[in-house]
């Protein structure tokens, strides 16, 4: 324990530079700071510490250089900020991950939030690093053990996938992260909470992850109070530490809650720096700037770990064609749409299964798992397209043998789609097939059934009398008597 501090002191000393350069505040312009004096020092991205006439800190990045003077803007309140201020020049941020940091709470900038003491890891890491080369690059992985029936067979995740949870708000995609974090197959699980409620943080730490969930987690979060520069570190600092541990051979579940609050932040930083909004009031540089983040995740060098990655996404009103939504849909490797009309009955998670795709597909399922799949979404998909009609009553069975089974087997597909899985994928397979099968005999016996009770009721009606016509003989007999009473009644 005492080598693991002095090792840890020993990076923060190796960590200092002699020389620092200073700067003064010449202006103040709405929420930016202009600073002379760095000359050509300065660097986009660069951090900066400002000192307050009271002797207090005020943290910032560079976002703008001009000829004399850098543009900075402060990650918090600029009370008491006074012409003339120092500014040290502190350069890039990074960040020193460490064992230790499993289990615990830290901030964007790797400081701790739980109120105990944080070892420093012995190698600093950037927080903007490019993703591993393309063409070098492992290939996706084995399907991956989820802890829920649904996404271990009809929308898989395998090692290395990066999917979107498209959701509005108060629709599950919380608790569904936290499901991940404590069940899913992985080593390690890094958490980034951008712009959570104070509140939620340990309400979400304690409650819904609880010491299961941070046995093998590492929280990173920005509450909604933040400046937006510490904000949008948020997700780059997690990423950093999930690369920490990519690099070190291990499976790392990459959760970011939300990519919408990370977008929002980048917005205000780039409009501050003077990027003219484009995209429904966000800059150009948003998709290039969520496309980064996303690139980084995914497979790592052949001979090292993969980071598995789900970003939850923010949609309001379920608008799947706003900005955010439509860069994340065509970066991924699969989308999964929590429908509120869905949560509103009481069905969780609120997965809107028709609307969802896993890109892993077909080659994460076997050739009979595929069919079982594609079978399972030809039934929920017959059901959908007729449920008006199925409520109102209109249908009659035994009109369409396909929509028979798909309402016969729609109850035990819309419970299979909540329910959590034990024991492993395989096992839920069984399960759905076995519910296809019996929804394919319900309906079969259905059919057979009506015909049956139809025939008797054909065989027992009443047939229709019909008048005994008189046999030719008979008719002869009858014409040849009337004759006789003719001629007679002449004579």
């Amino acid at each position: 324990m005492k080598q693991n501090a002095f090792e840890g002191l020993r990076a923060e000393i190796e960590s200092l530079s002699p020389v620092r350069q200073i700067g003064r505040i010449i202006g103040v312009e709405g929420s930016t700071l202009r600073i002379a004096g760095f000359g050509q020092a300065a660097r986009m991205g660069d951090q900066v510490r400002l000192t307050r006439p009271d002797g207090s800190y005020l943290g910032g990045e560079v976002i703008r250089i001009d000829a004399d003077v850098a543009t900075i803007l402060p990650d918090d309140a600029t009370d008491g900020v006074s012409l003339g201020d120092r500014v040290t020049l502190m350069g890039r941020a990074r960040i020193a991950p460490h064992d230790g940091w499993i289990g615990r709470v830290i901030d964007p900038y790797g400081q701790p939030l739980d109120g105990q003491p944080l070892n420093r890891g012995q190698e600093e890491r950037a927080l903007r690093n490019p993703p591993p080369p393309p063409a070098q690059r492992a290939r996706l992985g084995q399907r991956l053990e989820t802890g829920m029936a649904v996404f271990n067979t009809m929308l898989p995740i395998v090692d290395g996938q990066r999917i979107g949870l498209f959701a509005g708000s108060g629709v599950g995609k919380s608790s569904l992260l936290a499901h991940f974090a404590s069940h899913m197959e992985s080593d390690v699980v890094v958490i980034a909470l951008i712009g959570e409620r104070g509140r939620e943080l340990r309400d979400f730490v304690s409650d819904v992850l609880g010491e299961e969930g941070m046995a093998r987690a590492i929280v990173i979060a920005a509450t909604s109070d933040r400046s937006p520069l510490v904000r949008r570190q948020c997700a780059w600092t997690a990423m950093s530490v999930a690369e920490h541990f990519r690099d070190r051979g291990q499976r790392v579940l990459f959760l970011a809650d939300s990519v919408t609050r990370f977008a929002e932040a980048h917005r205000e930083v780039a409009v501050a720096a003077g990027e003219p909004p484009a995209l429904r009031g966000y800059p150009a540089s948003t998709s290039h700037t969520i496309m980064q983040l996303c690139e980084r995740a995914g497979p790592g060098l052949e001979g090292s770990g993969t980071i598995t990655a789900i970003f939850s996404v923010l949609v309001a009103g379920s608008d799947m064609e706003e900005p955010i939504a439509d860069i994340l849909r065509g970066v991924l490797d699969g989308h999964v749409v929590l429908d509120r009309k869905i949560a509103e009955r009481g069905r969780y998670p609120a997965i809107d299964v028709l609307r969802s795709v896993s890109r892993s597909l077909p080659h994460a399922a076997t050739e009979a798992q595929n069919d079982t799949i594609g079978n399972a979404r030809r039934m929920l998909g017959a059901y959908a397209q007729n449920e008006m009609m199925i409520r109102a009553g209109l249908y009659s069975k035994g009109s369409d043998p396909a929509l028979d089974a798909a309402i016969a087997g729609w109850p035990d597909l819309d419970a299979f789609l909540s329910e959590k899985e034990g024991q492993s994928i395989e096992n839920s397979f069984n399960r759905l097939t076995l519910i296809l099968r019996r929804a394919n005999s319900g309906s079969s016996r259905q059919t057979a059934t009506g015909n049956r009770s139809a025939e008797p009721r054909q065989r027992n009606s009443p047939k229709p009398t019909k008048a005994a016509l008189p046999s030719p003989m008979a008719q002869m007999d009858s014409l040849t008597s009337t004759a006789n009473n003719i001629s007679g009644s002449k004579s």
